[in-house]
């Protein structure tokens, strides 16, 4: 461990309640957790927050979702991509927002670290729909996009910390990325219990860099092999802290054919416009 205790001492004390997550796309979450929503109900919900609805309509009439025909309502997008796929790009609407500091060293990461998730949920939902798993491609999505939660944690938890007057640390790249190397699966466990996220995505955050894991969770199976090829995309800052070493039990896992892989990394670059 290459930082101090005293900064992991201060890293946990920050109060849980950091902002990373919108209150309006943690209700949509959690409302469609465990059944079928009404499409009108969703609709409803987001036009709360008329900021992140001009996000959502952005997002799904950019060349990743819009497909023949753009939206020019938020009930248009719910009917033309359904209400989980809408609930999903609100989440990451809102994240990518979430993603900014007034720190330059923290702002440059936070950016990098948005653009591997979305770039991770892209290719998560690409991976579930050509294995045979379209059922799961949103819940796929946001495993991919959710993943690394733990890390914009951190990221906010320095960003108060080198912020208050009380403290003395300097923040540079490699402290961040140390912190993140030790901590943010901890962290972002944490979080998914605190705010009571969903299992599936708790055991995704858990389990994503595991030696082993449950070969029956598909979803972790995804994230797992997604977030691996991200370092062989260039869509990942920190490669020297990715695990494991291979994805040959993934691969296995998902009958995942060289093709498929291919459309995969196509998809996920994607992100990279956006």
């Amino acid at each position: 461990m290459g930082f101090s205790l005293d900064l992991r001492y201060h890293i946990c004390l920050q109060p849980v309640e950091l902002p990373v997550f919108n209150p309006i796309a943690l209700e949509l979450l959690q409302l469609l957790a465990d059944h079928e929503a009404d499409i009108n109900e969703v609709i409803e919900i987001i036009n709360k927050d008329p900021s992140l609805s001009l996000q959502i309509l952005r997002m799904a009439n950019s060349s990743a979702y819009a497909g023949r025909y753009k939206s020019e309502t938020i009930k248009d997008s719910v009917n033309r991509l359904g209400a989980r796929q809408i609930s999903s790009l609100a989440m990451a609407a809102s994240q990518a927002a979430l993603h900014t500091s007034s720190i330059p060293v923290v702002n440059n990461v936070m950016q990098g670290l948005w653009v591997h998730s979305h770039a991770c949920a892209l290719g998560c939902r690409s991976l579930a729909i050509s294995s045979g798993h379209r059922d799961m491609a949103d819940q796929a999505y946001l495993s991919g996009l959710l993943h690394d939660i733990g890390k914009l944690y951190l990221l906010k938890a320095m960003e108060q910390i080198s912020l208050n007057k009380e403290t003395s640390f300097e923040l540079d790249q490699e402290t961040l990325l140390d912190v993140f190397s030790y901590m943010h699966v901890e962290q972002g466990v944490r979080i998914m219990d605190h705010w009571g996220i969903p299992s599936l995505y708790r055991s995704v955050v858990a389990n994503h860099h595991t030696e082993h894991f449950d070969p029956s969770d598909i979803l972790v199976a995804i994230v797992r092999l997604v977030n691996f090829k991200s370092m062989q995309y260039d869509l990942n800052l920190y490669p020297q802290f990715i695990q494991p070493l291979d994805v040959s039990a993934e691969i296995s896992i998902l009958a995942v054919p060289e093709e498929n892989l291919i459309q995969m990394e196509s998809d996920m670059k994607i992100s990279c416009s956006h």
